[in-house]
């Protein structure tokens, strides 16, 4: 609501995205890029419609019942890093899976570091790595869990361009190792002509 006015964010959005591909969410600022991907992860609730993840309605379910999906299904790249400052790059990725009760957690979190190429760093504070560094991090926390798929809200945004193409392409080489399904916003076309599919957003609309 805007006073007594209702505000359309998003108007009549429907599409479907196969498992292990890969789909850029593209559109202007305000277009409703980050509002779609809050409602494709039940992290919000839409007005009207469903969100089918995996085959289940994610707002057929309580906040509790959406929170247990995504753990168990997906996994979340931001813009910010969301880095934990007073854990080192292992701690950071070894958390959601010491959370989850994973008895290995320490091996897999450092072939996943191993896998961004940051084993060499794993003992360092976020605030002694660079930006780059620090997304690949938070690319190796998201992949640990072996997520069947991974929203991604504008990753390189605080990146230059050549550690964004960096950023990009180590996520579409775990998206295809892994199989799991790759859903990136992005404002920047260069990016999203990476991904598989684009999907293209104005005023809160599907436009291709």
């Amino acid at each position: 609501m805007s006073g007594d006015t209702p505000l359309t964010i998003l108007h009549e959005v429907s599409f479907t995205v196969e498992a292990g591909a890969s789909l850029a969410i593209v559109g202007a600022s305000g277009s409703g890029k980050s509002t779609l991907l809050g409602l494709l992860a039940g992290l919000d609730v839409p007005s009207g419609g469903s969100v089918l993840l995996n085959g289940a309605d994610l707002f057929a379910l309580d906040e509790d019942g959406r929170a247990r999906l995504r753990g168990a299904l997906a996994g979340f790249v931001f813009q910010s890093f969301q880095l934990l400052p007073a854990l080192n790059a292992l701690e950071n990725v070894m958390l959601p899976l010491e959370l989850a009760g994973v008895k290995d957690a320490r091996k897999r979190a450092e072939d996943s570091l191993r896998q961004v190429g940051l084993d060499a760093r794993a003992h360092h504070l976020p605030k002694h790595l660079s930006g780059g560094e620090q997304q690949r991090v938070a690319l190796a926390r998201a992949f640990v869990t072996r997520p069947r798929i991974l929203f991604a809200d504008e990753p390189t945004g605080n990146l230059d361009a050549a550690t964004g193409a960096q950023i990009i392409e180590l996520m579409l080489q775990l998206n295809r190792a892994q199989g799991t399904t790759l859903i990136l916003v992005t404002h920047d076309e260069a990016l999203a002509g990476r991904c598989a599919t684009q999907l293209r957003l104005a005023a809160g609309r599907v436009v291709g």
